[in-house]
C-alpha cells in the first residue's frame, strides 16, 4: 500500500493517555478524526450469541416491511475484569442493514444480516434519563442519514476487475465517518448486482467478515485503493 495512504490511515485514531496494561479503560478519553469520545476504542469488536427470539414482520407497502425483534444476547466468552459499563446501562441504536435470505423449503429460510448501527443516545445506570432529548436524537439521525446519502450519491467507488477468469463489476459505498483526507477505509461492496459485504482496511490488510477467499478480498481492496490514488 502506498506510504501516503498508510500515513493517512495512521491518523484516524489516537489516544490522549496511555491505556492501562491489559485492556483500554472504557471511560478513558480517546480521539477519532479530531473528536473526543469514551467507550470501546474504534476498531474493537464484540462477538455475541443470541438466544432463540421472535422476529415479527408486517408488510406495509409492496416493498416496505415493519419489523420487530426481541431477544437476549450473550457475550461469547467473558468480559475483561473491570471493563464495560455498569449493569443497567441502556442504549438506543438505529440500524441500517442488508438482509439476504434463501428459501430452503416451505417453512425454512437461511438469513444473513450485515450492516451498521448508529448510537442515538445512552442512559447511564445511575440515571433515569437519556443522554439526549428526542428532538436531538432525531436531529442526529437526520445528520447521519444525510451523510450516508451523500456517500451514496457522490462518493461511490466504481469497481471492475477480473478474478479467476470472471469479470466483476459493481461499486463500493463508503460508510459515514470512515474517511480521512479523501480516502475511505470501510465500504459496502456490491458486485454483479449482489451485496458482498463490508470491506475494511486494517494494519494487516483488507478484511471482510463474510468472505473466506482472502485473495478475492485483496483484489477488491486493490481496486478501491487504485481508484483513490
Amino acid at each position: 500500500m502506498p506510504t501516503a495512504v498508510k500515513a493517512k490511515r495512521a491518523t484516524r485514531n489516537t489516544t490522549r493517555k496511555v491505556a492501562p496494561k491489559g485492556h483500554p479503560s472504557y471511560d478513558e478519553y480517546k480521539t477519532y478524526n479530531g473528536k473526543q469520545y469514551t467507550g470501546m476504542r474504534v476498531g474493537g469488536s464484540h462477538k455475541w450469541n443470541y438466544d432463540a427470539g421472535d422476529w415479527i414482520e408486517t408488510k406495509i407497502t409492496p416493498d416496505l416491511w415493519r419489523i420487530s425483534y426481541a431477544v437476549t444476547k450473550r457475550r461469547a466468552g467473558k468480559a475483561p475484569k473491570g471493563s464495560g459499563v455498569p449493569v443497567g446501562t441502556g442504549y438506543h441504536w438505529y440500524i441500517l442493514a442488508h438482509q439476504e435470505v434463501t428459501k430452503l423449503n416451505a417453512n425454512d429460510y437461511t438469513t444473513e444480516l450485515t450492516g451498521i448501527k448508529y448510537k442515538l443516545a445512552h442512559k447511564r445506570a445511575v440515571k433515569n434519563t437519556w443522554s439526549t432529548k428526542t428532538i436531538t436524537q432525531r436531529k442526529h439521525l437526520i445528520a447521519f442519514l444525510k451523510e450516508f446519502l451523500h456517500e451514496l450519491e457522490k462518493d461511490v467507488v466504481p469497481l471492475e476487475f477480473e478474478y479467476n477468469g470472471k469479470i466483476f463489476k459493481g461499486e463500493a459505498v463508503p460508510l459515514p465517518g470512515t474517511c480521512n483526507e479523501g480516502v475511505c477505509f470501510q465500504l459496502e461492496v456490491m458486485l454483479n448486482d449482489e451485496f458482498i459485504g463490508i470491506i475494511r482496511s486494517l494494519k494487516n490488510g483488507w478484511k471482510m467478515s463474510r468472505e473466506d477467499d482472502q485473495k478475492f478480498v485483496d483484489a477488491i481492496g486493490e481496486e478501491i485503493m487504485g481508484w483513490y490514488e
